[in-house]
């Protein structure tokens, strides 16, 4: 019979990334869910097939031909039990760290509970049966596509990484009886890197690297950073909760908040991705570069930016000194200076703003003093500081992680104890701050914390011009917003509370009130903590986003251009024009 491979999406997904990475040998054992992917498999000369009937036999085969071989074994069966014979064989290759990827295979998910015949669940596994397991889903569209590739990929390097193991993919399945592919997608591999491997080189292209949220730099890690920017003349993007402000630090999200500036800085060759989850959404969402390397010491394969191709796993000053080993320093480079010139462009173009959490970030940050801490609520707090810098020495954290309005009070509290001798500083919004008010009654609370509520009665975030949400105008606030919880704005509520708690209480509703307060705030004496509440309106907070989103007017591709070649020079434009899309 002549037959080619299958159509379904997901199967050649996960063949053509079993050819990528050089896995050849798979025992196959009878069935009719696993169908499309055996019959596609025997139809390609690549592959080295053997046949076993027991599928607890096909497993504890594919062990012995892990460890004779040395290298990677498919075992694939049916639905039902078939699969469960599979376990004994796993567990013994677990304990090994053998690397036996089983794929088994099932008509969908929506199947499972309803009485269907041959259908169980392996949404869940033993623990001790493999090192990763996933689910394959049927390919609908590109999100499916995107996230069958990435699976797949992160099983191949499972098998592997930490010195190995059997891993699971449960594969989803038409039965479809089309097999007319005649070739296999070209499917990007990911390619992972551990101390001991010899690392790739870095190609002649604009690198740069983006640093998610990131705890404070030691000197040393921030020179091999430092060194690596210098030989490859790349610049560092980073927002607040980086906690990099050397030399390289490129705060973009100014930048990139603007509705019609064209920068250079959008599409790079190769991005060198460090940190975890960055709240900076006008940078992270605005970058498309061509290639990411992924670098932690965790050596997950997390794809941020749809575009990963190596994953390192070792420690940032590992891989930034065994980089900057490759290569001599090259010559000075006008790239950060270009950079720092399109920042003060926008900073320079925006308006006085109103009154708002925007309008305090811009009077507030530069007056921070010197060493002190920064805690920055979800979302508007974080994002409204991010466009500004504040002193170097002044460490910054937000509950990025998880994401949540719930505890940036109580982190605050936290950090405040570790070092009693430095003022501790943290911006929230009224919905942030009530949710986590009673951590101010905590009785080991000392002398050290400043707490800048911005109350403008509601989670403002869904009123903005921006947000999904403000199509619903004022019947937003009912539900959408939860508007007139916690006082309703009261003048009174945190007044009385934060002082009942022995803290000091200062409040303003305008910017004349605010700058009568402002310099008691940030004052570096450590006399008692205190509150500081900011009332605010959330029309002039979407107006103020607004209006600084648009700080830059329509003729900002030409005078960005011109900016560019007064820094780089005339011969750089013909490139300058390709980056920026002309």
């Amino acid at each position: 019979m002549n037959t080619h491979y299958t159509v379904e999406k997901n199967v050649l997904i996960l063949i053509s990334l079993l050819k990528r990475n050089g896995i050849r040998k798979v025992i196959a054992s009878p069935g009719t869910t696993n169908i499309t992917f055996v019959a596609s498999l025997q139809s390609d000369p690549f592959f080295q097939m053997y046949s076993a009937a027991d599928e607890r036999s096909a497993a504890y085969m594919a062990c012995g031909l892990a460890e004779e071989s040395g290298e990677p074994v498919v075992i694939t069966c049916t639905g039902a039990t078939a699969s469960r014979n599979y376990i004994p064989g796993m567990t013994e290759a677990y304990y090994r760290k053998l690397p036996v990827l089983a794929v088994t295979s099932m008509a969908g998910r929506s199947k499972i509970g309803n009485l269907n015949p041959q259908i169980i669940d392996r949404s869940r596994i033993q623990k001790d049966v493999s090192v990763y397991s996933a689910f394959l889903p049927f390919v609908h569209d590109c999100e499916d596509e995107r996230l069958c590739v990435l699976t797949v990929n992160k099983a191949m390097i499972a098998l592997r990484a930490g010195g190995g193991g059997p891993v699971h993919l449960d594969v989803e399945t038409r039965i479809s009886t089309d097999f007319s592919v005649m070739e296999l997608p070209d499917v990007p591999k990911i390619d992972y890197y551990e101390y001991d491997d010899k690392l790739p080189t870095v190609p002649e292209c604009d690198v740069c690297v983006f640093i998610g949220s990131h705890l404070p730099w030691k000197e040393d890690e921030q020179k091999a950073l430092e060194d690596f920017c210098d030989r490859y003349d790349a610049v560092a993007f980073c927002d607040q909760t980086s906690n990099y402000s050397g030399r390289f630090a490129a705060r973009a999200a100014a930048v990139f908040s603007q509705k019609y500036i064209h920068t250079s800085l959008l599409r790079p060759d190769l991005l060198i991705h460090i940190g975890e989850v960055s709240g900076d959404y006008y940078t992270w969402k605005s970058l498309k570069p061509k290639a990411v390397w992924r670098v932690s010491r965790d050596g997950e394969p997390k794809d941020a930016f749809g575009s990963l191709t190596k994953v390192f796993n070792m420690s940032e000053k590992f891989f930034f000194r065994s980089y900057s080993d490759m290569k001599a320093p090259s010559a000075p480079s006008m790239k950060m200076t270009g950079i720092e010139k399109e920042y003060e462009a926008v900073l320079s173009s925006v308006p006085e703003l109103p009154f708002s959490n925007l309008w305090v970030a811009r009077r507030l940050s530069g007056a921070l003093p010197s060493r002190a801490v920064l805690h920055l609520g979800i979302l508007n707090s974080l994002r409204s500081w991010n466009f500004f810098r504040q002193d170097p020495s002044v460490k910054v954290f937000s509950n990025v992680g998880g994401f949540g309005i719930d505890g940036g009070l109580s982190s605050l509290v936290g950090s405040s104890l570790a070092s009693p001798e430095i003022l501790h500083f943290g911006v929230f919004g009224d919905l942030a701050f009530f949710y986590d008010m009673n951590s101010l009654g905590n009785r080991h609370i000392g002398k050290n914390i400043r707490i800048l509520l911005i109350n403008n009665g509601k989670g403002t975030e869904f009123r903005n011009y921006s947000h999904p949400a403000s199509m619903w105008g004022d019947d937003a606030d009912a539900y959408i917003a939860a508007s007139g919880h916690y006082g309703n704005k009261s003048h009174e509520l945190v007044s009385h509370y934060a002082q009942d708690l022995g803290l000091e209480y200062l409040s303003a509703s305008n910017a004349e009130e605010f700058n009568s307060v402002s310099e008691r705030f940030v004052s570096p004496s450590l006399s008692r903590s205190m509150v500081l509440e900011v009332f605010t309106d959330s029309e002039d907070e979407s107006r103020a986003l607004e209006m600084f989103g648009n700080a830059v007017g329509p003729d900002a591709k030409d005078k960005a251009k011109d900016l560019i070649k007064s820094v780089f020079g005339k011969d750089s434009i013909n490139r300058i024009n390709k980056l920026i899309g002309k």
